[in-house]
């Protein structure tokens, strides 16, 4: 078996999707923690997300660069509909994970309805995951849309 530079593109490809989605089940798991606990811990919890959303965020970044680098030396161009079509998902989540959990953290410590912000968290998260799947399905399922 003959190993090419466009295996170890893909494998890169994949282990950097599974590095920018998986930390976003833990996401929901301390999000469900935070409801009521301490201040101190309140903190633990929230620099946790934080280095968790910088490591997502940066997983995503590896993820857009080898998928550069998958469709400049695969066999799909890049006008093919599914990967516009990804472009525009990932688009849309890189906006809605800078806006989305950046100010819904900021606003945490000041907000006077903890469990407000919480639910918006935790919506945000599900929404991104939800992002990063239809992506995942337009990687994985390649669809000719047009």
């Amino acid at each position: 078996m003959k190993v090419t530079f466009y295996d170890i593109i893909l494998y890169f490809h994949i282990v950097s999707a599974i590095l920018a989605i998986g930390p976003l089940f833990v996401l929901l798991l301390v999000i469900k923690k935070l409801n009521g606990v301490q201040q101190e811990i309140e903190r633990s919890y929230l620099s946790l997300i934080s280095v968790a959303v910088r490591f997502i965020m940066h997983s995503g970044h590896a993820l857009v660069l080898t998928g550069a680098l998958l469709i400049l030396f695969g066999p799909w161009p890049w006008h093919t509909s599914w990967v516009m079509m990804t472009l525009g998902v990932m688009l849309l989540s890189a906006f809605f994970l800078a806006n989305g959990f950046t100010k819904v953290l900021r606003r945490f410590e000041q907000a006077a309805d903890k469990s407000a912000v919480l639910q918006k968290l935790w919506n945000t998260t599900w929404v991104y995951i939800l992002l990063m799947l239809v992506m995942l399905w337009l990687m994985v399922h390649k669809p000719i849309l047009w």
